[in-house]
């Protein structure tokens, strides 16, 4: 098919007014407009626009240039009714607050974009079974394929918790695994390593600063401490507790400095810095006087001072399993037969936080 000079022109010039209709409001460049300015059949266009292959790349050129040349944008709604398809996963998340969600959420988002959809981000008020459903309902209303539920709470533990059906959804970070896909971080083997290692340099047991209670990740984590050092036949002294905050790590810390503890593993990076920093207000050399273990492995734990002996959690895997694993339920129709969790493995960074105890 060729266009003519009149025609290129034509659509070389913005969409203008059309009478009758108030001024301000101007034609939408149509798939037609597309095809004629490139020299194309409207179904080469809609080719490209899908991404399907077949179409010859000059003439793929040829028709990208024609789409930014007029400022077309695909009907996203239109192409959703004909494939079924919306090409988003929606995310449903309690807080951005935390080191945990934050980095999942971006792997969500990379992992998501690699297999060309996009995310929809819905934050809930607060972790109760009302909300999780009204947010279902919103996300239901923006159109979305499918959803993860990024859960940091016990929310989910609740027995009388049923998400809603129709919408395939994996979960993160919940003790969930025999009703939901859930996808998490292997804290128990995490926290299990942290405080063998702590051991072996020759500690007689292990202090624990815990993360908040209602935490699925806190909890698997504190249960792995308390049991690792039982099967050593260790001690267990009761453990602290803070918020996954600096602040709270240093508040705790400031306990923790005055008693004689040589050896503490920390639930997360954060708190570990608040307690480096009582720790050195207290006149308590690290490593020296008291070993510190944290968990994820921030970015910045190289810089602490000293640097932080850690266990790193691989935040990009989860993301991507659980956008693996939300598409597969969409390949297969949405079945609810894959249930169970898909843990990923821990492994610990060695620093210098950690040494033998003093003599």
């Amino acid at each position: 098919m060729s266009t003519t000079a009149a025609d290129t022109a034509a659509a070389d010039e913005p969409a203008r007014p059309r009478r009758g209709r108030p001024v301000g409001r101007v034609q939408r460049v149509s798939m037609a407009d597309v095809a004629r300015l490139a020299g194309v059949s409207s179904q080469t266009v809609s080719r490209v626009s899908n991404g399907h292959a077949g179409v010859v790349e000059s003439t793929r050129q040829q028709v990208l240039d024609a789409m930014v040349q007029l400022g077309y944008r695909p009907n996203s709604a239109a192409r959703a009714l004909r494939s079924g398809r919306f090409r988003t996963i929606g995310v449903i998340l309690f807080s951005l607050s935390t080191t945990g969600n934050v980095r999942t959420l971006e792997a969500v988002a990379t992992s998501a974009a690699a297999h060309g959809y996009a995310i929809t981000i819905l934050p809930v008020e607060a972790p109760t079974e009302g909300d999780v459903r009204g947010a279902f309902t919103r996300l239901g209303e923006l159109a979305v394929d499918a959803v993860v539920l990024l859960m940091e709470v016990h929310l989910l533990d609740a027995a009388n918790l049923t998400l809603p059906t129709g919408v395939p959804v994996v979960v993160a970070d919940s003790d969930a695994d025999e009703r939901y896909p859930v996808v998490d971080t292997d804290q128990a083997d995490g926290s299990r390593t942290a405080v063998q290692h702590l051991l072996s340099l020759g500690h007689r047991t292990v202090v624990h600063l815990a993360g908040p209670a209602e935490s699925f990740a806190s909890q698997r984590r504190e249960d792995a401490w308390r049991r690792t050092l039982q099967e050593a036949g260790r001690e267990v002294p009761a453990p602290y507790r803070g918020d996954w905050s600096a602040q709270s790590g240093y508040d705790v810390g400031r306990e923790i400095a005055r008693t004689d503890a040589t050896a503490v593993f920390v639930a997360n990076d954060q708190m570990a810095l608040g307690l480096l920093r009582a720790l050195a207000e207290a006149g308590r050399d690290v490593p020296g006087d008291v070993s510190v273990v944290g968990f994820d492995d921030l970015p910045d734990a190289v810089a602490f001072r000293p640097p932080l002996t850690t266990i790193h959690q691989d935040f990009a895997e989860v993301g991507r399993r659980c956008v693996e694993l939300v598409l597969r339920r969409l390949a297969d129709g949405g079945s609810d037969g894959e249930h169970g969790a898909t843990l990923v493995p821990t492994r610990l960074v060695e620093r210098a936080s950690t040494a033998p105890p003093p003599a």
